[in-house]
């Protein structure tokens, strides 16, 4: 018999949008693929692009939906995106967050002044998604920008999957900053391989598989980080759209659901 795809890893990474919730509810087979990899031992991590929640936030979520994580197994966008700036603004200019309340107290923990809008002429504008943030949010970022300010982003996914269907992400609300100043950021999170790589070596890694629903974050930030990368069918991209790809982002594997991480055959297909 064949061995199932799992057992050629020591370790899984997800992504979470469109592979193990979509809003408030579990993608199917999330809950039973999470406890099967618990009950077999394999240690498993979440990396995320939403710079929206700290990752006891995203802990508690999956939790509540059955799935057991700790805040140590997220990995998200957020901490990206302050170190990237942090590398290139002095600790303790003032920087706009176009973004959530846990993205600004990140930044404020890196030691930088939080400003209140363009008007305190901040050094930096740092861009993250949080479904609350409204045109006079996008607007004070382009004040800014447009008056000097450089422009980091977490993430620049266009779409993020919810409960109810597919919406804009933090790419298309950056778009519109950019459609706005002629200018464009300086990314972090996926497809940069450092949320990979961090979670790898936190897990102790040497054959990861990472599985994602995305090509152009998931799959190309997987490839590049060097894991085993699966496309999921349950979130964003189809097997049209990844056999379309170009190679940087065509997956290793395609699953119908995560119940193919166990499956024989031929659950686990080559893309």
């Amino acid at each position: 018999m064949s061995p199932a795809l799992i057992d050629a890893h020591d370790g899984v990474l997800f992504d979470l949008d469109g592979v193990l919730y979509a809003g408030d509810a579990a993608v199917p087979g999330a809950v039973e693929a999470l406890a099967e990899l618990r009950e077999r031992e394999i240690p498993y991590a979440f990396i995320t692009n939403n710079a929206s929640r700290s990752p006891e936030t995203i802990a508690e979520h999956l939790t509540a939906l059955g799935m057991t994580a700790s805040a140590e197994q997220v990995f998200g966008s957020a901490d990206a995106g302050v170190a990237l700036m942090s590398a290139e603004i002095p600790q303790g200019a003032t920087v706009l967050v176009t973004g959530s309340d846990f993205l600004r107290t990140r930044v404020a923990e890196a030691g930088f002044t939080v400003a209140a809008d363009a008007e305190d002429r901040p050094a930096a504008v740092l861009q993250g998604f949080s479904p609350e943030l409204g045109w006079s949010d996008l607007a004070e970022a382009a004040y800014a920008v447009a008056a000097g300010a450089r422009w980091f982003a977490t993430n620049l996914d266009l779409t993020i999957p919810r409960g109810r269907g597919i919406a804009p992400g933090n790419g298309a609300l950056v778009e519109a900053v950019s459609r706005a100043t002629g200018a464009l950021p300086a990314a972090a999170g996926k497809p940069e391989p450092v949320l990979f790589t961090r979670a790898v070596s936190a897990l102790g890694l040497k054959r990861p598989l990472m599985i994602g629903d995305r090509l152009d974050t998931d799959i190309l930030g997987a490839r590049r980080a060097g894991c085993t990368a699966a496309l999921v069918l349950t979130g964003i991209d189809s097997a049209e759209t990844a056999a379309a790809a170009d190679d940087e982002q065509r997956p290793h594997l395609i699953l119908e659901t995560l119940a193919g991480l166990f499956a024989v055959e031929p659950a686990g297909s080559r893309a």
